[in-house]
């Protein structure tokens, strides 16, 4: 079941994250961008020694939060 949920929760905080920034990305790429926005929120949330349950919700916005940090950053470095 972990990786199935993996899946789900980098699918919604990707495409999150792009409606957010307004952008376009497919199925793939917004499995991409939420999956690596969940590394990236999770690294983040273990810098600043925040207090995270590991429940769905938290493990959602910490991606989601990641993905959008990871695409505002890619839009920086592209543009």
């Amino acid at each position: 079941m972990g990786i199935l949920l993996w899946i789900i929760i980098g699918l919604i905080a990707g495409a999150v994250a792009y409606r957010v920034l307004d952008s376009r990305g497919g199925f793939f790429g917004s499995l991409i961008v939420g999956l690596i926005g969940a590394l990236v929120g999770g690294q983040l949330a273990e810098m600043l020694k925040l207090n995270v349950s590991g429940g769905f919700i938290d493990q959602l916005v910490l991606a989601t939060v990641g993905a959008i940090l990871l695409l505002f950053v890619w839009r920086k470095i592209r543009s």
